[in-house]
C-alpha cells in the first residue's frame, strides 16, 4: 500500500507541476518572483522556481540586467523599518523585538534565492547566475549590495562541512577529467595524454573539493608532484620524459598548481582548508614526506617593476628582483602586493626559496620573466606563522630569501 500511496502522490504531484508550470507560462518573471516570496506550498514554490531559473537560463545579458535591477532595487530593505526595530531591540532587548530586527534587515531578495535554491539542481544555476552577475557588475556598480547577500548565502551554502574531498586519477569520470582540463588556472593542460601524464604515475596525485549538491562539478582541485627534494622549475616537475619515482620513496609533496573552478564563488575561500586536509591525508598515507612546499607563479612581479619597483636591470637578478618583491612589495594595508603571497602566508606557509628561469613558458616570462617562489609548509609552525601573519603583517621568510632581497638593494 505504501508503494501505491507514494506513486498516486507523485503521479498527482507531477500533474499539479505541470498545471502550474502552464499557468505560470502566462505572467512575466518578475510577477513569478513576487508570487515565489508569497508561495508557502511546497509544490506550488517548485513550480515557480523552475520557470523562473529555466527562463533566466534563456536570457542574455540585455534580459538578465533587468532580472537583476528588480531583484536588486524592488527586493531591497526598508532603512526606515530597520531603524526603528533596531530602536526597538536596544530599548527593550526582547526575543521578539530581535526576532523583527532581524527580519526587517534582510532583504527579501535573500529569501527568494533560498526558494529557488531548493529545487534539485538549482544550486549550480545560482552559482552560475552569480558569475554573471559579477560581470555585469562592473558596469553596473549599483548591483553590488545584491552580490553581497549572494555571497553571504554562498559563504554557508558551501562551508567546509558540507565539501568532499576526493582524489581525481585517471580512471575518475571523463566529465570531471574534462573539467579538469578546463579548469586548469596555473599551467594548462595541453591534451589528454598531458592529463595522463599528471594524473596517472605513482607520483602524482590530484585533490578537489566537491559539494553535494554538484557533485560533478570541481569547485577547486591541487595537483601535487612526489619527489625527491624541493625543485626548483615546472619544467623539471612536467617534464614529458622526467624519471618516475616510488610514492614511497618521496620526501617532498610538491603543490604546483591550485585552481578555482567557478567564477560564480568568487571570494569563497577553499583554498586554505583544501591544503590543510590535502597535507594531512598525504601524511597519513605517506609517512617517509618531510617537505611540503608549493612551487609557485608570482603573477604580479613584472606588472610591479613596471609601475613602481626599483630601478634594476633584471638580467642576471631574476631571483633577487623576486625576493625584494615578495618582501617588500605592499598594498596600502601593508600585505603583501602579490595574490598568491597573501594566499599562502595567510595560510601559514613561509617563503623559502626563489628561483630564475623556472617557468619558460610564455605566460611565465611575461608575468615574472620566469621566475617561481617555493612556499613551505612546515607543519610545526604554520599556526604561529599564520598569527605574525595576520596580526602583525610580517612576511616570514628563509634567510636565503632575505639575503637576496638585501643584496639587491644593496646594488642599487
Amino acid at each position: 500500500m505504501s508503494f501505491v500511496g507514494g506513486l498516486i502522490s507523485t503521479v498527482f504531484e507531477r500533474r499539479f507541476r505541470n498545471a502550474l508550470t502552464d499557468e505560470a507560462d502566462s505572467r512575466n518573471t518578475t510577477e513569478l518572483v513576487l508570487d515565489l516570496l508569497g508561495s508557502h506550498g511546497e509544490v506550488s514554490g517548485g513550480a515557480m522556481a523552475r520557470v523562473i531559473l529555466d527562463r533566466y537560463a534563456g536570457m542574455g545579458d540585455a534580459e538578465k540586467l533587468p532580472f537583476f535591477q528588480f531583484i536588486m532595487h524592488e527586493l531591497e530593505i526598508d532603512a526606515d523599518t530597520v531603524i526603528a526595530a533596531l530602536s526597538a531591540y536596544k530599548s527593550d532587548p526582547t526575543k521578539a523585538n530581535y526576532q523583527r530586527f532581524a527580519a526587517a534587515s534582510e532583504p527579501k531578495r535573500q529569501e527568494v534565492m533560498r526558494r529557488l535554491n531548493q529545487l534539485p539542481g538549482a544550486t549550480g544555476a545560482l552559482v552560475a547566475m552569480r558569475s554573471d552577475l559579477l560581470r555585469l557588475m562592473q558596469d553596473h556598480p549599483d548591483l553590488q549590495p545584491l552580490d553581497v547577500d549572494m555571497k553571504h548565502l554562498f559563504s554557508s551554502w558551501f562551508n567546509r562541512g558540507f565539501l568532499v574531498l576526493n582524489p581525481i586519477s585517471w580512471s575518475s569520470p571523463a566529465d570531471v577529467l574534462a573539467k579538469i582540463i578546463a579548469y586548469e588556472a596555473v599551467h594548462a593542460i595541453e591534451s589528454w595524454n598531458d592529463l595522463r601524464r599528471r594524473l596517472e604515475p605513482s607520483d602524482r596525485r590530484c585533490f578537489a573539493y566537491f559539494h553535494p549538491a554538484m557533485p560533478q562539478e570541481p569547485l577547486i582541485f591541487v595537483e601535487v608532484a612526489l619527489t625527491r627534494g624541493i625543485p626548483n622549475s615546472i619544467q623539471t616537475v612536467l617534464a614529458d620524459e622526467r624519471t618516475e619515482i616510488d610514492a614511497e620513496d618521496a620526501d617532498t609533496a610538491v603543490f604546483y598548481s591550485i585552481s578555482n573552478c567557478q567564477t560564480g564563488l568568487a571570494g569563497i575561500s577553499f583554498g586554505n582548508s583544501l591544503i590543510k586536509q590535502v597535507v594531512a591525508d598525504l601524511s597519513r598515507d605517506l609517512p617517509a614526506l618531510a617537505n611540503f612546499v608549493t612551487l609557485s607563479p608570482i603573477p604580479g612581479l613584472n606588472r610591479w617593476l613596471e609601475t613602481s619597483g626599483p630601478n634594476v636591470a633584471s638580467d642576471g637578478n631574476e631571483a633577487a628582483l623576486a625576493a625584494h618583491y615578495l618582501l617588500h612589495a605592499k598594498r596600502k594595508d601593508d600585505m603583501p602586493v602579490d595574490p598568491v603571497a597573501r594566499f599562502h602566508l595567510g595560510n601559514g606557509a613561509m617563503i623559502h626559496a626563489v628561483h630564475a628561469d623556472a617557468d619558460v613558458s610564455p605566460n611565465g616570462l611575461a608575468q615574472s620573466s620566469g621566475a617561481m617562489v617555493n612556499y613551505l609548509y612546515n607543519l610545526s609552525e604554520i599556526a604561529k606563522n599564520h598569527e605574525q601573519f595576520v596580526t602583525e603583517k610580517t612576511v616570514i621568510a628563509s634567510p636565503e630569501v632575505r639575503a637576496l632581497g638585501t643584496r639587491l638593494m644593496a646594488e642599487t
